[in-house]
């Protein structure tokens, strides 16, 4: 179930700003997985890009913060370091030889309270790639600072249908193996932003049965940012939606209608707008944005049961 323990004996240095994406792809504390870290399933063009132009990997990205990015990153080379394991496989070795494609996936994770629920945390990145190190880690990151753990998916590119089939799979995998990994498997969360909101909208809506992870309970709580699915029922969960007005991907008007539907359908919704944020801003530091994850968590936390 493991793939990378750390060796508390042999200390791995953080990065640093000055460094390359090659640096932190074959960083040794990322021996074996270096490459999921990374936006794209092929990066070496990328390698000799410094780190601090690390927002030129993710396009439909904006409010990259590199310093951001790394505070996420070497959190995680900080955990090798202590000895604890950060990336997982939900797929079998045998389900990885019968479909090559599931070499792409996994699961970072970002600890909190021991015994505390989980979130699962979907990047965006078009279904083209995957936003982890910007929409991903952070959030995980400052989702773990409060005491609540957190998983960010890996998850394959290139078709919707697929990457949500991978969450169900990642959701399965988590609670079926919650008492050795450390956590609640009851009242987790799913969060996503973009694309990766389409992946938490489609469990929402129909469940993770519907997408091949068995018959497991809804999440408590969804959080959405910045998709234009327009998908509800009676049955969503709790959900916090955020959008910026002037997000050119995502149409507001399209976000504001899905909130009242919701609302409608007698769906408890958290609703944040922003002015100025754009799209695919992550955790919002330096935005107008910046909070929301604060808001988002005090939704969970409300639906997470003594």
């Amino acid at each position: 179930m493991l793939n990378s323990t750390g060796n508390p004996n042999m200390l791995h240095p953080p990065l640093t700003l000055t460094q390359t994406v090659g640096d932190l792809a074959n960083h040794p504390a990322f021996r074996g997985f270096g490459e999921l870290l990374l936006p794209w399933d092929a990066n070496a063009r990328y390698y000799a890009t410094s780190l601090s132009k690390v927002g030129s990997l993710m396009p439909y990205h904006g409010q990259v913060q590199p310093a951001v990015v790394l505070s996420a990153v070497n959190h995680l080379i900080k955990e090798v370091n202590s000895g604890q394991t950060i990336f997982y496989s939900f797929y079998s070795p045998q389900q990885k030889q019968q479909d090559t494609s599931k070499e792409q996936t996994g699961l970072f994770f970002f600890r909190g309270k021991p015994g505390a629920p989980f979130a699962v945390v979907c990047p965006g990145g078009g279904f083209s790639y995957v936003g982890s190190l910007h929409e991903g880690f952070p959030l995980a990151q400052q989702i773990g600072e409060n005491n609540l753990n957190a998983f960010v998916i890996r998850y394959r590119i290139g078709s919707e249908q697929r990457a949500t089939e991978d969450l169900a799979a990642a959701i399965a995998y988590i609670i079926r193996n919650a008492e050795k990994l450390g956590v609640s498997p009851r009242d987790y969360s799913l969060w996503g932003g973009s694309a990766g909101a389409r992946m938490v909208g489609n469990i929402a809506l129909s469940g993770v049965v519907a997408f091949g992870g068995g018959g497991l309970p809804k999440p408590a709580t969804a959080v959405i940012a910045y998709t234009g699915q327009s998908t509800y029922s009676a049955d969503f969960p709790p959900t916090f939606i955020t959008v910026a007005a002037n997000d050119g991907i995502a149409n507001v008007k399209t976000v504001e209608r899905r909130v009242a539907s919701l609302k409608a359908a007698g769906v408890e919704v958290v609703y944040r707008r922003y002015l100025t944020a754009g799209h695919g801003f992550g955790t919002g530091k330096g935005s107008d944005a910046e909070g929301w994850i604060d808001d988002a968590l005090g939704l969970w936390k409300k639906h997470i049961r003594k």
